[in-house]
């Protein structure tokens, strides 16, 4: 028997895991509250199940397209799943209205995740009959491309349904991660969020310019962490590993804890001296489309490389 997966939110996220679960050889059903997005996201699913052939990241993209549908009405797309990937808004009344929808009409024994970057699963799931089954599936964008997936659940998420779900993303390809406890912003965010507050920080103060600074992940930084995470990287950076480099460096890396990037980084006049030395791209469609195509390249790349 197939597995099957309803796709709640029809936009780039739901549209992203629709290829992801399609490629990997699920039923996917679609569903946007929003009339006529789900129909429209069929087509624009199977362009992009073809792009990941171009790249060699779908082996058959037609046959992938072929599992994808948008029944009529969330009951039909829930009717006989065993995964949910929930894709609302990020607004945490919505989000309790539509994890109430769909903890009484998924089957009992599906998983209902829920795509949110910013919203404990606890906030949203705690009045629920089926409460034990919900968790976070946070990805990063796009989804297709950067493989990571963070589950969270609440402090009443059944263990068993946090093994399947990390079983589940890992049999679809991702990367799963698991957030042993709950915590704002999960993991990524809060390491994406403490280098932008310290980037923003360095260039309004006049350290360095935005674009050096974006060379200095790009070009230093990035080259490392794409292929290993910060503990393996001071690891192989000391003769003695993790320990030798705390002991050799932690005076200077304390010195530095001590004077944080104030939360007023991201407001005026900070983003105005960025902005002021900053050039949008005249085209930011096909700058997005030029990162695709390079993040495609790169998964490419890493799925031929991997230990």
């Amino acid at each position: 028997m197939t597995d099957s997966v309803a796709i709640i939110g029809s936009g780039l996220i739901g549209r992203a895991w629709a290829m992801i679960f399609a490629r990997a050889g699920w039923d996917v059903r679609l569903f946007d509250a929003a009339d006529g997005i789900a129909e429209a996201a069929v087509p624009l699913c199977a362009e992009g199940l073809r792009v990941l052939a171009a790249h060699g990241l779908c082996p058959d993209p037609e046959a992938a397209a072929g599992r994808i549908r948008a029944p009529e009405g969330l009951a039909a797309c829930l009717d006989g799943v065993g995964f949910v990937q929930e894709n609302g808004p990020e607004r945490l009344d919505v989000k309790q209205a539509l994890f109430a929808e769909l903890d009484a009409l998924a089957p009992p024994d599906a998983i209902i995740a829920s795509s949110s970057s910013a919203i404990r699963c606890s906030l949203f799931t705690k009045d629920l009959p089926g409460r034990g089954r919900c968790l976070i599936g946070h990805p990063v964008n796009p989804p297709h491309l950067i493989p990571l997936v963070e589950i969270s659940g609440a402090p009443w998420t059944d263990t068993a349904t946090l093994e399947r779900a990390r079983a589940t993303y890992e049999a679809i390809g991702q990367v799963p991660i698991t957030v042993l406890k709950e915590i704002e912003g999960f993991i990524l965010n809060r390491l994406q969020g403490a280098l932008l507050a310290e980037a923003f920080r360095l260039a309004s103060e006049g350290y360095v310019t935005p674009q050096d600074l974006d060379k200095t992940v790009a070009d230093g930084l990035g080259l490392r962490w794409s292929f290993m995470g910060p503990f393996e990287t001071i690891e192989l950076n000391a003769p003695g590993g993790i320990a030798d480099y705390c002991a050799r460096y932690t005076g200077f890396y304390k010195s530095l804890a001590a004077d944080p990037a104030p939360p007023t980084v991201y407001e005026t006049p900070a983003t105005e001296a960025i902005l002021a030395q900053w050039r949008a791209p005249a085209d930011l469609p096909a700058r997005m489309r030029r990162r695709d195509d390079r993040l495609a390249a790169l998964r490419a790349h890493k799925l031929l490389q991997k230990d």
